[in-house]
């Protein structure tokens, strides 16, 4: 790589250099594996993979917070967000 970020078509190609894929199966997987795992964590649960990590959904609670402009305590909704929690071995990589 020569920077140190990887856009989608970059991991696109590396996978399918990787695994002697064509690129549109390559894509194909790379979209199945976001579309699964977006799936599982709108449904509540979660994705584990042993060694690299475990996808999950974490729930923010309403709070105040202060808009930066005015200094005006503004409300923030309470929301859902998406969270990963890197697993040892990739961890223990970089």
């Amino acid at each position: 790589m020569k920077n140190n970020k990887m856009n989608k078509a970059e991991l696109v190609a590396k996978i399918s250099e990787d695994t002697e894929v064509t690129k549109t199966q390559a894509n194909a997987v790379l979209d199945a594996f976001v579309d699964n795992v977006t799936k599982t964590l709108k449904e509540g649960g979660k994705v584990t993979l042993v060694g690299f990590g475990t996808f999950s959904v974490s729930k923010r609670i309403e709070r105040n917070g202060r808009n930066p402009q005015t200094g005006e305590t503004i409300k923030i909704k309470a929301k859902k967000v998406a969270k990963f929690k890197a697993g040892k071995e990739l961890s223990a990589r970089i």
